[in-house]
């Protein structure tokens, strides 16, 4: 059975881009459709600036919240277990 990459991110992925619109707000607005077109579910903007011309973002999707049940290490302990 092929392992799963997403089952060893350790806390989140991070996506950066550049958004073309007229103000902040409206790039904010876009950011978020963004994650829910890309089917992310719930997402942080954790960067935002404007420039006049569009806005550069970079969204964060948790896969682990601090505290949760890491999916890496329940892997690596059925695996020591083996």
């Amino acid at each position: 059975m092929a392992e799963s990459a997403m089952n060893k991110v350790l806390d989140a992925i991070d996506i950066e881009t550049y958004l073309a619109c007229r103000s902040e707000h409206e790039g904010k607005t876009l950011a978020l459709k963004l994650g829910q077109e890309m089917n992310l579910g719930e997402i942080d903007i954790m960067f935002q600036e404007f420039d006049g011309f569009g806005v550069r973002v970079r969204l964060r999707k948790y896969v682990h919240k601090p505290g949760a049940q890491y999916g890496w290490l329940a892997a690596d302990h059925q695996e020591a277990k083996g």
